[in-house]
C-alpha cells in the first residue's frame, strides 16, 4: 500500500482548518478595533475640535511670522501629518494645503472661503463632505492680519497609530495561531490522533492475521464507538474463525473414525474371502460355512454402519420431514418392550415401564421416537448384567414431557460423560464387548431429540444405575 500523504490526513485537515479560522478571526477583530479607533476619534466633541483647530491656526500662524517664505504644506505635514484628523490650511489667495489628499478638496476651499469672508473667529459646522463629518473651521492670523483658515475634519487611525498598532496586532495573530495550533494539538487532536492510529494498528493486525487484535478504548465519542464495532467485529471473526477450525477437527476426526470403523468389517471380509478362494485350501463344510457366516455378520455390520451414517447425516443436515402428531407414550413404551422382551427374558434382566399422570400423550414423529427408545433401551439391556433391571419412564415437567431409560448396570465413568454422544465414542473400560454397534447410536438419539427441539442427557454412578433423561417440548414449535 502506498505512503499516505501529509496532506490528506483528518488530522492534518483539522490542524490547517483550525488555523485558517483562527486567522480570519483575528484580521476580523484587528479591523474592528481600528474601526472602533476611528469611530470613536471622529466621535470627539464639537469643543475639542474647535480647540485643535484654533491650537494648529496659532501654530502655523507662528510658524509664518518667523518664516515668511515657509513651505506651509511641507510645515504641517511634517509636524502634524501623522496625526489622525485631517488638517486643511486655505489661504486668502485661494492657495490649499493639506496634511492628507482629500478628493473634495474644493468644496472645502469654497466653504472655508465663505467661512473667512464672514469674519467669524471659529466654529464647528457640517459640510457636504463624505459621510457628513463635522469640521472645523478657525482664523489663521499672521501679525494680528487675518491671512486664512485653517480646517480640521476627524479622520481614521494616523499612521503612527497604524505603525505601533498594526505590527503588534501581526505579531500577537503568529503567536495565537502557532500557540493556539500547538495547544490544540496536545489537548485535544494529540488524544484524538492517537487513538486514531491505535484503531488503525488494530486493523492492520487482524487484517494480517492476528484475531487477537483489540482497538483501544475509552471515552464515549464516535471513536470509541467505531473502536467498539470493530472489537465487535473482531469478536465475531474469531468466534467464526473458533468455530471453522473446531468444524474442520470434527471433520477429520469424523473421518478417521469412519474409516476405521469400515475398516474394521472389511477386512474381515477380506480376509476370509481370500482364504476361501486359495486354490489348496482342504477345509470341509462346515469351516466353510462357518466362514462365510462370518462374513456374513461382517456385511451386516458395514451395511448397519452405512446405514446410521447416512441417518445421522440426515438428521443432524435437517433432512427429512419430521411427521409430527400426539402420540401415546404408552404406544411408544409397548413397542419398545415387544422387541426386547425376549432378550430382557433371556438375559435374566426385569423391563418395566412407568408412566406418571399427565405424562400419557407426546407430541413428535412416532417413528423417530421410538427409534430414539429403541436405541436406549439395546444399550441399557447390553451393559446390564442378569438380575439388573430396565425401567422405561415418562413424567410431566412443566411445558415439558421427560422420557428416562434407565439401568442398573455397570455405569459410565465421570470422564467419558462429556463425550458419549461423540461419534464412534466407546468407553472401552467399563462397556465393552461393543462391537456389535456401529458406535452411532447415542449420536442418533442425540440428533432426533434435537430435531425435535428438546434436549437429552445422561447421568451415571458406576455400578448403581445410569439414567438417560429426554426432555421434550409439549407442542414442537415450528
Amino acid at each position: 500500500m502506498s505512503e499516505r500523504a501529509w496532506y490528506r490526513s483528518i488530522y492534518w485537515r483539522i490542524a490547517i482548518g483550525f488555523i485558517l479560522f483562527l486567522a480570519v478571526m483575528l484580521v476580523l477583530q484587528g479591523g474592528l478595533f481600528l474601526w472602533i479607533v476611528a469611530r470613536a476619534d471622529g466621535a470627539l466633541p464639537s469643543h475639542a475640535l474647535v480647540d485643535f483647530a484654533s491650537v494648529i491656526a496659532s501654530d502655523v500662524g507662528n510658524e509664518i511670522e518667523q518664516d515668511p517664505k515657509v513651505d506651509i504644506g511641507r510645515y504641517i505635514r511634517d509636524h502634524h501629518g501623522q496625526m489622525s484628523r485631517r488638517i486643511f490650511v486655505v489661504m486668502a489667495d485661494g492657495r490649499f494645503f493639506a496634511t492628507h489628499p482629500v478628493p473634495q478638496s474644493a468644496a472645502i476651499v469654497d466653504r472655508a472661503k465663505e467661512w473667512l469672508a464672514r469674519g467669524a473667529p471659529a466654529e464647528v459646522e457640517t459640510i457636504p463632505l463624505r459621510f457628513g463629518r463635522l469640521i472645523a473651521f478657525s482664523r489663521l492670523f499672521v501679525n494680528g492680519v487675518p491671512v486664512g483658515t485653517v480646517a480640521v475634519q476627524p479622520g481614521g487611525p494616523s499612521a503612527r497609530v497604524l505603525r505601533e498598532i498594526v505590527p503588534t496586532m501581526l505579531l500577537m495573530v503568529g503567536i495565537l495561531m502557532l500557540g493556539g495550533t500547538g495547544l490544540a494539538a496536545l489537548l485535544i487532536f494529540g488524544p484524538v490522533n492517537r487513538r486514531l492510529k491505535g484503531l488503525e494498528e488494530a486493523a492492520g493486525r487482524l487484517g494480517a492475521g492476528d484475531l487477537a487484535a483489540r482497538a483501544p478504548v475509552g471515552g464515549g465519542d464516535e471513536i470509541t464507538a467505531v473502536a467498539n464495532a470493530f472489537n465487535r467485529m473482531a469478536d465475531d471473526l474469531a468466534m467464526r474463525a473458533a468455530q471453522l477450525q473446531a468444524s474442520d477437527r470434527a471433520r477429520r476426526l469424523l473421518f478417521a473414525d469412519v474409516s476405521h470403523e469400515l475398516m474394521t468389517p472389511l477386512t474381515a471380509i477380506r480376509g476370509y474371502v481370500e482364504t476361501l478362494v486359495l486354490p489348496d485350501l482342504k477345509a470341509d463344510h462346515e469351516t466353510r460355512r462357518r466362514y462365510l457366516g462370518i462374513i456374513e455378520q461382517e456385511t451386516l455390520r458395514l451395511e448397519a454402519i452405512i446405514g446410521d451414517l447416512l441417518d445421522l447425516a440426515r438428521l443432524e443436515a435437517g433432512g427429512g420431514t419430521l411427521k409430527c402428531q400426539d402420540v401415546p407414550v404408552t404406544h411408544l413404551f409397548a413397542r419398545v418392550m415387544a422387541r426386547h422382551e425376549r432378550q430382557s427374558r433371556e438375559e435374566g434382566v426385569t423391563l418395566t415401564t412407568c408412566i406418571e399422570p399427565g405424562a400419557e400423550i407426546v407430541n413428535g414423529d412416532p417413528d423417530r421416537l421410538e427409534q430414539a427408545l429403541q436405541n436406549l433401551a439395546a444399550n441399557a439391556l447390553r451393559y446390564t448384567s442378569p438380575g439388573g433391571r430396565v425401567e422405561l419412564r415418562a413424567a410431566a415437567a412443566g411445558d415439558h414431557l421427560v422420557l428416562q431409560v434407565r439401568d442398573t448396570g455397570r455405569g459410565i465413568p465421570p470422564e467419558h460423560l462429556p463425550m458419549i454422544f461423540d461419534r464412534f465414542y466407546k468407553v472401552d473400560a467399563s462397556r465393552s464387548g461393543t462391537e456389535a454397534g456401529s458406535g452411532l447410536g447415542l449420536s442418533i438419539v442425540k440428533a432426533i431429540v434435537e430435531r425435535h427441539g428438546g434436549t437429552i442427557s445422561v447421568r451415571s454412578q458406576p455400578g448403581v444405575e445410569t439414567v438417560f433423561e429426554i426432555e421434550l417440548p409439549r407442542r414442537r414449535q415450528g
